[in-house]
């Protein structure tokens, strides 16, 4: 008839945290590739997309994308299985949000860092961490003020569609009767 389904003590089917192999790296690529196509527009409108770094800054984008929606979308699963399509849609929106900056931000960071790497002290040693430290935090202030702005206007109808499509196409808890 079907797999045995395993409950919680709360008498309710158990959600898996991942979803299905496509919808993780499906959805990863094409979440990447939607954050790709953000940055991409918002530099076109802003008539700076002939830049010289383009590649490297849309590949920046695509990474953020990507680890964003690998890590946000278990947690926003894990967080709101036995909760309504409101607390779905909210926190799918606010942890893919924050997950698309915060993962952008680090991937320019590191690239700024490799950048910098050259003019630094030896790896290890209590200098060469102050610079790490000082450039990422540099790197991440300077994408915040800079590169945050390439997600609007496109980014945030974007953000919005995938959050709602994401907390209806979650399975529902099914309340299993105790016979």
């Amino acid at each position: 008839m079907g797999a045995p389904v395993s409950t919680t003590p709360f008498g309710s089917a158990r959600i898996p945290v991942f979803p299905s192999l496509a919808l993780c790296l499906g959805g990863a690529v094409a979440w990447g590739l939607l954050m790709v196509a953000c940055a991409f527009l918002s530099l076109h409108m802003e008539g700076r997309d002939a830049n010289f770094h383009l590649e490297k800054l849309l590949l920046i984008y695509f990474a953020g994308g990507l680890c964003a929606w690998l890590i946000a979308l278990p947690i926003a699963r894990l967080l709101t299985r036995s909760r309504g399509t409101e607390t779905r849609f909210a926190a799918h929106f606010a942890l893919l949000s924050l997950a698309t900056v915060a993962l952008t931000a680090f991937w320019f960071a590191m690239d700024y860092r490799l950048f910098y790497a050259r003019w630094h002290q030896p790896f290890g040693t209590r200098v060469w961490v102050y610079q790490f430290l000082f450039t990422s935090a540099g790197a991440t202030y300077q994408f915040l003020v800079m590169g945050l702005r390439l997600y609007l206007p496109v980014g945030l109808p974007v953000l919005a569609g995938a959050s709602l499509w994401l907390a209806r196409a979650m399975p529902r808890s099914i309340p299993l009767s105790r016979h």
